[in-house]
């Protein structure tokens, strides 16, 4: 399959994970079953077959910028940095919900970090810090 082709259909499958978080952030279905595991799980599949197919034999590596700037100038390689993001941000955003349930976190406060995780990962995780730290006083666990 072409690697455009690969590309929209993963980014299809994270989106209805996180259309499914939304819809339902505190259903044991949808953070767990669905967003938690089976899309991230789907995603890592396709991660390594990317891996095992591209990266044999590629320029670059991770100790500089200028060989991570090599690693991904195959298109192989950086649909496979795309997915892991997709993959790791979809299960981000799956554990927030998890942890918002657990801890009884209201949904209107909660939202605004699921887009931001999934648009910038790391800025939503730390809004869902904040949240959390600004609620109980607690900040990582």
């Amino acid at each position: 399959m072409p690697a455009e082709a690969l590309f929209s259909a993963a980014n299809t499958l994270a989106l209805a994970g996180w259309l499914v978080l939304v819809a339902a952030p505190r259903r044991r279905w949808a953070h767990w079953h669905v967003a938690g595991v089976g899309i991230p799980v789907a995603l890592a599949l396709l991660y390594a077959v990317l891996l095992a197919t591209h990266a044999p034999g590629a320029e670059g590596g991770f100790s500089t910028l200028a060989g991570v700037r090599a690693l991904f100038a195959r298109d192989g390689l950086l649909l496979a940095g795309w997915v892991h993001y997709l993959a790791f941000d979809l299960f981000i955003g799956a554990w927030m919900c998890r942890r918002a349930t657990q801890e009884a976190l209201a949904w209107w406060q909660v939202y605004p970090a699921l887009p931001l995780t999934f648009l910038a990962g790391p800025v939503g995780l730390l809004a869902f810090f904040a949240l959390r730290a600004a609620r109980r006083g607690a900040v990582v666990s």
